[in-house]
């Protein structure tokens, strides 16, 4: 009786307890610091979140910030200034090329173009980072103010002399901004020595030395300058200023990075137009093409397998044709490999993109040669500013453009190319 109801209970007991149930771990955290600002800053988010919905053991977190800040983030969207400070010293990054490969995740990339900063690829052309932030500079007019002026806003602007000849219109007929230009050293050195296939350096035995002081350069310069004299051109100090002064319709014309057409878009009270930059006819071969630079996205070292595969994947999906359209859509930097190309090319999205079809159409206008590309100095951070101050002594007339020209180049030969390989 006693056994009998002993192994009774003993059997109660194995119906009624049961083992703890498996608690579902949260997802682990990757970690995403930018400097992109507020509406490039929500594109990114949105992108992220449809990544999350899909990733079950890793979420990625979006936060402004910089690579040097505490909580070493896994990834960092680092603008030219700072990707000079951050490549300074012992590797603080893992190429991205081996995080794809090692997480066996394809790099549907495009293969870096020459047109490409030096510094997001290696010696054997593989990429180090995801260049998310690419702009190169364009042309933007206001159309209803060359309606007002009698102008036909679809008229190609294809050389300087036929833009001098417009902006001049806009000065009899009352503009006091009819040009301005958002980064004067990148437009006026840099991509109009580019696009003219004149080089902005050379080498010189194991490095590269400044060469901006050339016939083009000087002739470009000293144009800009009898324009500035007759108040065809208004320079203006802060980075952005030129492109608030267009967009508040006080500026005609100006030349600004291609990214900018979201911005435009988003806050002008007018219809903006877009057209690649004019080219100075008599050089021959002109234009040839134009370079791309800006923000990239690096991964940090020193972090888990587990990951890095994480970070392959929403590699991969920023990749996806469908994503590459809605981050060109929102932020205006450009596609990130052909797939993104061909998708920012389709009718459906009409205007959207235009600014996407004009810069891949003047960064691919021809086959760059060594002259037309990107070299180690073209966008040092330190050359842009030596240029602007020499160019600011230019428009102040305080000196003629071949002097400033030879006085930036000596400068940035002892500034910049002993420190560039």
């Amino acid at each position: 009786m006693g056994m009998g109801m002993g192994v009774g209970v003993a059997h109660a007991a194995k119906a009624v307890v049961r083992p703890p149930a498996a608690v579902a771990s949260e997802p682990k955290e990757i970690q995403l610091v930018h400097q992109l600002g507020p509406q490039r800053e929500e594109a990114l988010k949105q992108l992220v979140e449809r990544f999350n919905e899909r990733s079950k053991d890793y979420r990625l977190s979006v936060r402004t910030g910089t690579w040097s800040d505490d909580g070493s983030p896994h990834l960092m969207i680092l603008p030219d200034e700072d990707m000079e400070r951050f490549l300074a010293g012992k590797p603080r990054y893992k190429a991205l090329s081996a995080v794809m490969r090692e997480g066996g995740v394809p790099l549907p990339a495009l293969k870096p173009p020459a047109i490409m900063a030096r510094a997001l690829v290696d010696a054997k052309g593989r990429l180090l980072a995801l260049p998310v932030g690419l702009s190169t500079p364009v042309l933007y007019i206001n159309r209803g103010e060359f309606r007002r002026v009698g102008l036909d806003p679809d008229a190609p602007l294809k050389t300087w002399f036929e833009l001098q000849q417009a902006l001049g219109r806009l000065f009899d007929s009352g503009s006091t901004c009819p040009y301005t230009v958002s980064q004067p050293g990148r437009v006026m050195i840099e991509n109009t020595s580019a696009w003219h296939n004149e080089p902005v350096s050379a080498r010189q035995g194991k490095s590269e030395r400044p060469s901006f002081n050339g016939m083009l350069q000087v002739k470009h310069v000293a144009m800009m300058a009898s324009w500035h004299r007759a108040r065809y051109l208004r320079i203006f100090g802060a980075e952005s200023e030129a492109e608030q002064r267009f967009a508040s319709g006080e500026c005609a014309v100006v030349a600004a990075p291609s990214a900018s057409w979201t911005d435009f878009r988003r806050t002008a009270e007018f219809e903006v137009g877009i057209a690649p930059l004019p080219y100075h006819e008599d050089f021959p071969g002109a234009p040839q093409n134009t370079l791309a630079d800006g923000a990239a996205m690096w991964v940090a070292a020193g972090k888990r397998p587990a990951e890095y595969k994480a970070i392959a994947r929403f590699v991969g999906f920023w990749l996806q044709p469908e994503n590459q359209v809605v981050w060109q859509r929102e932020s205006g930097y450009l596609p990130l490999n052909r797939a993104g190309v061909f998708a920012a090319q389709s009718e459906v999205l009409g205007p959207e993109l235009e600014n996407i079809k004009v810069a891949v159409s003047q960064l691919n206008n021809k086959p760059a040669t060594v002259e037309s590309s990107a070299s180690p100095i073209a966008g040092h951070a330190r050359m842009l500013d030596i240029l602007d101050e020499e160019l600011s002594a230019v428009w102040a007339d305080r000196k003629p453009a071949k002097e400033a020209l030879d006085n930036a180049t000596t400068r940035v030969q002892a500034a910049v190319a002993p420190v560039v390989r």
